[in-house]
């Protein structure tokens, strides 16, 4: 698995994350200023056993890579000519419905089915060979990156439980948790003329957070969520046969920001 870069992939997202956190902040100030110099709102959908809603998504996947045994075997390894393989995040967009049914004014139970668009990437480096770029006699390896990439449709099913605080003015906090199944929309056919080659059927681990904050004739929640694949969707025998034997599952990984309106 890459965990090398996992400091420098927090590095390139401290940005993200600090504009994220800055506007839940804003949101946050926002509706508090609205219920201390205004009315308190009576819209959403509180009082309602099932209410319904739709979201916008927007969001950055991976697919996690793990090594295989023998290619960290340094007598023999698998695939010796490649240094290195790396996934890297890709943005993509969402869209879909909320189905909330409520069990207590703080717990509901959640289905927001959706339609996800995702691209993967990953960065292959070969070994190219030996140099002496000094003409000293002293050798040095070279290298090669490839990139390879991948586009998926996804219909995905989230079914979540969700804990929110008590209303203060027109704010609630909430957190939810729960999981997902999902599939492709192309045939496996299609799928395996990828170089990275996975499985059409997915089950996910889903944990976020979020805030609701009422208006006068919505309520409006964004959230952030973390998706974790929880079987590995890896078909070697179909992948590129270069770096093949290299990896020994894939599973992905994805941060979601939802903009919800119910």
């Amino acid at each position: 698995m890459q965990t090398t870069h996992f400091r420098n992939q927090l590095h390139l997202r401290g940005r993200q994350i600090a504009l994220i956190f800055a506007l839940f902040v804003g949101f946050h100030q926002a509706s508090y200023s609205q219920g201390m110099f205004g009315m308190l709102s009576g819209s959403g959908s509180d009082d309602q056993f099932l209410s319904y809603g739709f979201f916008l998504a927007g969001h950055t996947s991976i697919q996690q890579i793990k090594y295989s045994d023998n290619f960290v075997n340094g007598l023999n390894p698998a695939a010796p000519n490649v240094a290195r393989i790396s996934p890297d995040y890709k943005p993509g967009f969402s869209l879909g419905f909320i189905g909330m049914m409520k069990f207590h004014d703080q717990v509901h139970l959640m289905l927001t089915p959706k339609i996800g668009f995702y691209e993967f990437a990953t960065d292959v480096t070969y070994f190219e060979g030996t140099v002496s770029p000094d003409n000293t006699g002293d050798m040095v390896e070279t290298f090669n990156t490839v990139r390879y990439t991948s586009e998926q449709t996804l219909v995905e099913f989230p079914l979540l439980l969700r804990y929110r605080s008590q209303r203060f003015n027109n704010t609630r906090m909430y957190f939810l948790g729960g999981g997902s199944y999902r599939f492709r929309t192309k045939s496996q056919d299609e799928a395996n003329l990828d170089d990275i080659v996975v499985d059409g059927q997915d089950f996910t681990l889903e944990l976020g957070m979020g805030f609701e904050i009422y208006f006068k004739y919505f309520k409006f929640a964004p959230e952030i969520r973390f998706s974790h694949g929880l079987v590995d969707i890896y078909r070697p025998e179909n992948s590129n046969p270069l770096f093949a034997d290299a990896i020994s599952s894939v599973k992905p990984k994805t941060i979601t920001i939802y903009l919800n309106f119910q």
